[in-house]
């Protein structure tokens, strides 16, 4: 009888067929970043993201696979900047007078990631209740999950910040290795994409004595929501909004989606009216064929979806914040959260996206010709087990030099960050 389930042990296609499982699974899952990229375009509709194998522009993360062998491991990205021009009118000669198109670049690169997970030797297995060969694929599949998301949280942010626990596979900034895992640069936020809340508004990022200039009342509220959406609603070229796929109302109701911490999440979902939030954000999940971005913890107001995030990027007192002081520049400044933050209270960092906002990119791997790959090995002549898991890719935020019109900015193309006072419980919480 013929076994249609499983592969025979030594077959050549085994690490072939479970790399293409692993990455297909990480695809797939419903975690709130993965829900931010928008699927990878199929047939005629879409040809020339196709031949690159690029996700929709309209999505905060663009998703590349267009690395292959021989081509490097770097993508680059462009963007063409806004034009403005008054119409040349009547029979005014208007040859030779053509307004001039400018093409702004960024670029990101590829490494290779890995997590190798220790299954045991003979003894061990024996001794041991459980089959530990059998769970070391899902450990290394959720190490491998969460270094992804992580690292798309923290180039978002543009900070790793300083909370820390068993959670976080990716370390803090001070790590010896922390620039190799993390592949790209960690840009601060420019400054045109910059905010603290104020009281019961938000302002421009701003330092103090060299303190960032907030206080512990400065909370995540429903009025820091409306003030931001004024801001948005009149700055010059603010981030594109994001359009899900099935929304009806994409273009009627424009959205982005505010990631908040879990303290800014309880203190927004502790304020009157939130359930109508929840339930606003169900209706319109139901006019979008059920997208699960709509769905759990999450509440939609005054044009924003608001999500809680997976981690915080959170800074206690005393830790430095990395800022941009100047729109023309990428040099970064440090200010410190205020001493009289103590141990009861520290800065958390909310990121709202658009589209455009982070770029991913997936280069094949040759061992399995997908961006995922798996080993297993035997080791101490078959006594001992190991396996690993691997990845090939490479995450960055997005940010071009923009000619405003008045200006030369750089700017986090769909990335703008609002950062708020939280209350904790106790330093490091």
């Amino acid at each position: 009888m013929t076994n249609k389930t499983n592969a025979a042990y030594g077959d050549k296609t085994n690490m072939v067929t479970q790399a293409v499982g692993l990455f297909a699974t990480h695809m797939q899952r419903n975690s709130t970043l993965n829900l931010l990229a928008g699927k990878m375009p199929k047939g005629e509709a879409g040809a020339d993201a196709t031949l690159r194998k690029q996700t929709t522009q309209h999505m905060p993360i663009v998703r590349v696979q267009d690395l292959g062998k021989g081509r490097g491991d770097e993508v680059t990205f462009h963007l063409l900047n806004p034009v403005g021009a008054y119409p040349i009118m009547g029979s005014a000669y208007a040859e030779g007078r053509g307004v001039g198109m400018s093409l702004n670049e960024d670029r990101l690169r590829v490494n290779q990631a890995r997590f190798p997970v220790d299954l045991g030797n003979v003894m061990s297995q024996i001794r041991s209740p459980a089959d530990l060969r059998k769970l070391g694929r899902p450990v290394a599949q959720s190490l491998m999950d969460r270094y992804c998301d992580q690292s798309l949280l923290v180039h978002m942010a543009g900070a790793r910040g300083f909370h820390n626990n068993i959670e976080w596979v990716i370390p803090k900034a001070d790590h010896a290795n922390f620039n190799e895992i993390m592949v790209n640069r960690i840009k601060a936020p420019t400054k045109n994409r910059h905010y603290i809340v104020d009281g019961a508004g938000v302002k421009q990022f701003t330092v103090n004595a060299g303190e960032v200039d907030i206080d512990t009342t400065d909370l995540f509220t429903m009025d820091s929501v409306d003030s931001m959406k004024t801001v948005l609603d009149q700055i010059a070229l603010p981030p594109p909004i994001c359009k899900f796929e099935g929304d009806a109302n994409a273009e009627d109701s424009p959205l982005r989606v505010w990631l908040v911490s879990p303290a800014q999440y309880n203190k927004f979902a502790a304020q009157p009216g939130f359930r109508s939030f929840q339930s606003a954000a169900f209706a319109r999940a139901s006019q979008a064929k059920q997208h699960p971005l709509f769905m759990g913890d999450v509440g939609l107001w005054n044009g924003f979806i608001i999500r809680k995030m997976p981690r915080p990027i959170r800074f206690y007192a005393g830790d430095v914040v990395k800022y941009c002081a100047a729109y023309d520049s990428e040099t970064e400044s440090s200010a410190v959260v205020p001493s009289s933050f103590g141990v009861t209270h520290a800065i958390d960092r909310s990121i709202i996206l658009g589209g455009q906002a982070i770029a991913e990119a997936m280069a094949s791997s040759e061992h399995s010709g997908a961006p995922f790959f798996w080993s297993e090995k035997d080791l101490d002549h078959a006594d001992k087990w190991e396996v690993l898991i691997g990845a090939i890719r490479g995450v960055s935020k997005i940010r071009f030099d923009v000619n405003t019109g008045d200006r030369q900015e750089f700017t986090d193309y769909g990335v703008t960050v609002v950062d708020t006072a939280v209350p904790i419980i106790g330093a490091y919480q």
